[in-house]
């Protein structure tokens, strides 16, 4: 079977490891990349051997099936519909979009052209949360009945190297890290119904310590620290906390998940692997769990070799648009409930995404 023909937009930092492993899956192909800046994108394209080019070039390619769009968050709903008016399918880094409405419209336009739509993060398919999903679905902890989620740090102005972003609309502990948290937790325990939070800017300015802007202020303009409940259609009821405004250090762990015979101690989210334990209901000893899933090294990239295949055999793709709105809508949520009081009823909701087959190569999905 053909490989995907794929071309990436946006050659920032994150583009090194889709570079590095779409050349490694068995479903997809990169060919060809380009950017706002042509001469970066060439540059990058002659590092992998590959054509580099403009926006417009790429999508008037026939050749090219597929969009890998990497841009930056504000960007992502107007790439993602350009590349789909030119008839690609396309995939996008998180979140889908800023807004509900420009989620919506980059759903209605790829159903309208009868084009697949996908969404970072796929660390869900990494062997740490997929062995997760496993022990659940065979009953290792019982029938599910809680989960928590904690992301909590001090920020990024000490190091990053141009953290405004982060304080900006669509940015925040909830829209940088929560899509990693929501995304684990409903590969695990299935859609939501309902959220509420609370929310603060619990620092209004914030100063740059990381070079090249050092010393430079940052007005901040969206919650830095979200509480949240989620009530999952399926029963269980979630906690889950971000927050750029600890700091002093936390112990907390990444994931929990609370069932009826034991509780299972889940990895970071943010990653591919990661060590995983369980305690069952009348031990005192937690144990440690071995993955029974590949792909627990850096598999970036493994969401969008998934809508390749699921392009080549018209399968459901797992990292797709609709779970990707789904946790858009609930970031979303948890803002509202806090601003007005009151719980936030979901309007969208998802399938829980199929796990991957057992005895699957690092590179291969089906």
């Amino acid at each position: 079977m053909d490989k995907i023909k794929v071309g990436i937009i946006g050659t920032g930092n994150i583009s090194g490891i889709y570079f590095q492993n779409g050349k490694r899956f068995d479903s997809m192909e990169v060919v060809a990349c380009a950017d706002l800046d042509v001469e970066r994108a060439k540059a990058k394209a002659a590092e992998h051997g590959i054509r580099g080019c403009s926006v417009q070039e790429m999508l008037a390619d026939p050749e090219i099936q597929m969009i890998i769009n990497l841009t930056i968050p504000l960007a992502h709903a107007s790439v993602c519909l350009q590349a789909l008016e030119a008839g690609k399918h396309v995939y996008v880094e998180k979140p889908l979009a800023v807004t509900r409405e420009e989620g919506l419209q980059v759903l209605e336009l790829a159903r309208r052209k009868g084009l697949l739509v996908g969404s970072a993060p796929d660390t869900f398919l990494g062997g740490g949360i997929q062995t997760s999903v496993k022990l659940v679905e065979d009953g290792w902890i019982g029938t599910p009945i809680g989960a928590t989620a904690f992301m909590v740090g001090g920020g990024h102005e000490s190091w990053h190297p141009a953290p405004e972003f982060y304080y900006d609309i669509g940015g925040g502990p909830m829209f940088d890290m929560g899509p990693y948290y929501l995304t684990a937790l409903i590969a695990l325990l299935g859609p939501i119904t309902r959220v509420t939070g609370s929310a603060r800017i619990s620092f209004p300015e914030r100063t740059i310590t990381s070079q090249p802007k050092f010393g430079q202020k940052i007005t901040v303009k969206t919650p830095t620290h979200v509480a949240g409940i989620i009530d999952f259609a399926a029963g269980p009821v979630g906690t889950i906390l971000t927050s750029f405004d600890v700091k002093g250090g936390s112990m907390l762990p990444r994931i929990e998940v609370y069932g009826s015979e034991g509780t299972l101690r889940v990895p970071d989210p943010n990653g591919f692997g990661g060590p995983i334990s369980i305690m069952r209901a009348g031990s005192k000893e937690w144990s440690e769990i071995p993955l029974t899933h590949g792909k627990a090294e850096n598999a970036r990239g493994v969401g969008a070799a998934d809508m390749a295949k699921a392009i080549q055999t018209g399968r459901k793709h797992r990292a797709n648009g609709d779970m990707a709105y789904h946790v858009l809508e609930a970031m979303h949520g948890f803002h509202d409930a806090s601003e007005q009081g009151a719980h936030y009823v979901m309007k969208s909701t998802c399938e829980k995404p199929a796990p991957l087959p057992l005895g699957l190569s690092d590179f291969s999905l089906d």
